[in-house]
């Protein structure tokens, strides 16, 4: 597994220089293509993503991964490694990389030649999830998309309360500890910043109300990371087509965590589900 080309791409909107995985099927011949945004202290060879990545090729997709600058890290990274880059990340930094990525693929900068741009979707796990969601209300998109998968999406980038943030623009970061590896990472208040100066462009609740676009939302029902009453809340508030999927014993990364231990039954019945989802609207 994990065969995809790596690219480069100049994001415009940020002005970093994004890293990438595409992965073709065989042949020549253009087709559909799935962009997939990761989530808060993911990267682009996370758990699942590249055997998702090979089965979706395999499938007839052309699908492209890529890591978001303010993940700071570069391919084979097990570590976030630009420490500043991760600081000052922002979630409207990661949807307009999204974009970007979006487009490159759709005018053929990524695949010249093998992606069909009337045949584009959208995956995203985790805050990845809800950075999707925003790509595809889009003004720019909402019209051009014709799939989106989410997997254990936040229905909301709020996650602290008033008294925590308030300390943490009093200290001017705020601490993350990186579970898997334990490594601890700082947060500045761009992000915060960010939220209070976008904050209805950034409602996750608005965005799956406006969007139009054919929407599979999965869930684990054991998710310690995003509760599935957040699958529920986004499911409730999303205009249709859309679909809740909530997968038994699933937890936040359905069974593919990382590094990754190969299919388990909750990954699989996601996989099966976003590949008919993605085979029906693509």
């Amino acid at each position: 597994m994990a065969t995809g080309q790596p690219f480069t791409l100049e994001a415009p909107s940020s002005g970093a220089v994004l890293d990438g995985y595409l992965h073709a099927p065989a042949g020549d011949a253009p087709g559909p293509a799935i962009v997939a945004a990761h989530g808060f202290k993911g990267f682009m060879e996370w758990g699942f993503f590249p055997y998702l990545a090979d089965l979706l090729s395999d499938r007839g997709f052309v699908f492209v991964r890529f890591n978001f600058s303010g993940a700071g890290m570069r391919p084979g990274d097990e570590l976030v490694t630009d420490l500043e880059a991760f600081r000052r990340n922002t979630f409207t930094r990661e949807l307009g990389e999204l974009l970007d990525v979006l487009d490159a693929t759709a005018v053929g900068r990524l695949a010249p030649g093998r992606v069909d741009p009337a045949r584009l979707g959208l995956f995203g796990h985790s805050r990845g999830g809800g950075i999707a969601l925003l790509a595809a209300a889009h003004p720019t998109w909402s019209g051009r998309l014709r799939a989106l998968v989410t997997w254990a999406a936040v229905s909301t980038f709020e996650r602290l309360g008033e008294p925590e943030q308030a300390e943490w623009r009093r200290r001017g970061w705020y601490p993350v500890i990186n579970l898997r590896t334990g490594q601890e990472l700082l947060l500045g208040t761009e992000i915060l910043d960010d939220y209070a100066a976008h904050s209805p462009a950034l409602d996750l609740a608005a965005a799956a109300r406006r969007r139009g676009v054919p929407w599979l939302i999965v869930h684990g029902d054991q998710d310690e990371t995003v509760p599935v009453d957040e699958a529920r809340a986004l499911a409730a508030a999303a205009a249709p087509p859309s679909e809740l999927l909530i997968v038994p014993d699933g937890d936040h990364g359905l069974g593919g965590r990382h590094p990754f231990p190969g299919p388990q039954p909750p990954l699989i019945q996601a996989l099966n589900a976003t590949q008919t989802w993605f085979r029906k609207w693509l």
